[in-house]
């Protein structure tokens, strides 16, 4: 177990990828701390993951789980840092020992983005055999069910990144988190949102997890003031239902849970890697039961035919690794 180091109570250090993006999270997070927690300092860790140092290969087919939080949670089991602020849909559903998710932003909305050559352009209105990039198997499994003449092109990077090498291409479009985009102030390239009936989000997109050391109590005190309890029910039942379907960035699952006066709606998909074959289910459950109605949807997602298509992705995502480490 790591030795944490002792931290001053009326400072808070905050850790957090190095990207655009992050880091508007990152100070985001720090803004609301400093304005909700009078005599507090807030100041911000660079951490690189991973994710940020391998940049040439799919995400799909890395296969690890953690990948943009492992260096980020080994700093909180050390004491480096006292909070970690995800994309909550980078966060794995299940979290190291002696750390817990302690408080969830209001979300954002949650759609995807098409950004294209010019305004107005709908994923319905794309000239035939587009091109389209993305680095998501969620989408690109979504958008082949939608439009199966589509042609796929890999896309990695930060927001920015992604959006120029988009404008120096000769693709169709690109497909982005409505948040990411939003949030850097990139609104302009938006040639249309896609609406989430037609293209279910990640689990927890649009969201900030905030994570901590389960001891870490003055951390958990000072983050009540920007936690927002409907969200968190609502990625509750997301998470759930991930956790349940086993899913990470190899398997196209798409979800989208809402809290209203009567209960939590919850709507999934799990889709074939081509789009061929998709199965989307929706359900409703009571506030107080979040994920029980996750793990619940997730079961009849696998009843209907969602666990031969899980099982096939797992099967051949075990072929290839088999293949890379005997190379």
């Amino acid at each position: 177990m790591m030795k944490r180091k002792t931290k001053v109570k009326n400072k808070i250090t905050i850790g957090s990828r190095g990207s655009d993006l992050a880091l508007w999270q990152a100070n985001f997070v720090k803004r609301e701390l400093e304005k909700n927690n009078k005599g507090i300092s807030v100041q911000i860790k660079i951490i690189k993951t991973t994710g940020d140092k391998i940049l040439g290969v799919a995400l799909s087919k890395i296969g690890d789980k953690s990948l943009f939080t492992k260096e980020l949670e080994n700093a909180l089991l050390s004491g480096q840092i006292d909070l970690a602020v995800h994309s909550l849909k980078d966060l794995q559903t299940e979290l190291p020992d002696g750390l817990k998710l302690a408080a969830v932003s209001k979300r954002h909305p949650v759609e995807d983005v098409l950004i294209g050559k010019k305004k107005g352009i709908t994923l319905q209105t794309l000239r035939e055999n587009a091109v389209i990039a993305t680095g998501s198997l969620r989408r690109k499994s979504q958008l082949m069910h939608l439009r199966p003449d589509i042609k796929m092109i890999e896309l990695r990077g930060n927001v920015p990144t992604r959006i120029e090498k988009f404008l120096k291409s000769d693709w169709d479009g690109i497909i982005l988190a409505r948040a990411g985009v939003e949030r850097l102030k990139l609104s302009k390239y938006i040639s249309s949102i896609i609406s989430s009936d037609v293209m279910l989000p990640a689990v927890g997109q649009g969201a900030l997890g905030i994570e901590i050391h389960e001891e870490n109590t003055f951390a958990e005190h000072v983050l009540e003031s920007i936690h927002d309890e409907d969200t968190y029910l609502a990625v509750l039942a997301e998470r759930s239902l991930l956790r349940t379907l086993e899913g990470g960035c190899q398997v196209p699952i798409g979800a989208f849970a809402q809290v209203k006066s009567n209960g939590i709606y919850l709507d999934a998909l799990v889709g074939a890697l081509d789009g061929t074959v998709t199965f989307r289910k929706k359900m409703r459950g009571r506030k107080d039961e979040s994920e029980k109605l996750g793990k619940s949807l997730a079961k009849d997602l696998l009843k209907a035919g969602a666990k031969e298509i899980l099982d096939d992705i797992y099967l051949t995502s075990r072929r290839v690794n088999i293949s890379s480490k005997r190379k």
